[in-house]
């Protein structure tokens, strides 16, 4: 949980400060990490209220009713915590994409994300007639009925199948984003790489499957402990990995040393990166780097001046969306349908003059 917190407050940071583009995925791998948390205190009191122990070890009623109220809590919280971080993963490949069959694919690893995360909710919350049945049952004096173990579990082994698929596919998808872009294969791999570092949360849920046969464990909240620590570590993994993918703006931010990262701030003042608006101040030559060599009508000794190199704008032509939160990994993209293309470059000269006295 602390891993989490501090990478989502650096994506958080890196979106509000440096991109100043904070998206919808970002706001879900927010809200995810808040039902994490939740999901964590529901562990910890849990614990504390004697998840873990045998049915042994219980000495009072109103504890053991306790625990299993906060196992059904962290178990009902976990479900919407793992959903949210993949859809968050989901809709940030998402604005990187442009073929209509990546397109298609996420979408539909998102319906199914939500479809089986609402539908194991459901049967979990009504698992029990009353609900409250679920931590009520060891009381003999209270009615209610469970759905047979059987079942719950065989929708167990359901939901982690198509849980592992969806990892699975948002791990192997972005090595199809970045095949057909323009850089040589160490950076396709470098850069593929990190953009499926989302897919790690699928380890802990093949790790967690040889333990689902637990919850028809007469023993529950004894046998069942490895399932609660699995799904944690799966959440914790999905939206750590999935916010360490936005970081590169940072490490950006710090190895200029700028006070922010915006694309929108043209002024020098602001914005002193070499990326895309630079000012170059009149030198001696060094060949095509010097202003002088491609304008010769300036002068070389006037140190009052200041040349303004200014990128054509595109954004008529390729513009990210509004609530865009990812950097383009096709910068070509609209420009024109030829492959053959030029980037214009205005410049101009400023001169500097003192106020009068």
């Amino acid at each position: 949980m602390s891993i989490s917190v501090i990478v989502v407050s650096l994506r958080t940071f890196v979106r509000l400060w440096i991109v100043r583009a904070f998206g919808w995925d970002d706001g879900l791998m927010v809200a995810a990490l808040t039902l994490f948390i939740m999901l964590n205190i529901c562990c910890i009191v849990g614990s504390m209220n004697g998840i873990g122990h045998s049915y042994k070890d219980f000495t009072s009623v109103i504890t053991f009713k306790k625990a299993l109220m906060w196992w059904w809590l962290g178990q009902m919280t976990y479900i919407w915590a793992a959903s949210v971080a993949k859809i968050s993963i989901a809709l940030a490949l998402l604005r990187l994409t442009v073929q209509k069959s990546h397109r298609i694919i996420l979408w539909g690893l998102i319906g199914t994300t939500v479809s089986i995360g609402l539908m194991f909710w459901l049967v979990l919350l009504f698992d029990c007639q009353p609900i409250s049945y679920f931590w009520h049952k060891v009381d003999k004096d209270s009615k209610g009925r469970c759905l047979p173990l059987s079942t719950l579990l065989d929708i167990a082994y359901f939901y982690s199948s198509l849980t592992i698929l969806c990892d699975l596919m948002l791990g192997i998808l972005p090595a199809f984003l970045v095949w057909s872009l323009q850089m040589n294969s160490r950076t396709k791999l470098a850069v593929g790489g990190i953009l499926s570092l989302g897919a790690f949360a699928s380890v802990a849920v093949i790790i967690r499957i040889p333990f689902l046969h637990y919850y028809a464990d007469t023993n529950f909240l004894y046998s069942t402990f490895q399932i609660a620590i699995w799904s944690v570590i799966e959440t914790g993994l999905g939206i750590t990995a999935g916010s360490l993918i936005t970081l590169r703006p940072l490490f950006r931010w710090l190895l200029d040393g700028t006070m922010s990262y915006t694309r929108n701030t043209p002024c020098p003042e602001r914005n002193s990166r070499k990326y895309p608006l630079s000012s170059l101040k009149l030198d001696s030559s060094k060949g095509g780097q010097d202003p002088s060599y491609w304008r010769p009508d300036l002068d070389p000794d006037d140190n009052k001046s200041i040349i303004i190199t200014v990128s054509s704008p595109r954004r008529q032509h390729f513009a990210l969306a509004s609530n865009s939160s990812e950097e383009a990994l096709y910068p070509e993209l609209g420009l024109t349908h030829s492959r053959n293309h030029v980037t214009i470059q205005k410049t101009f000269e400023q001169v500097v003059t003192e106020r009068p006295k």
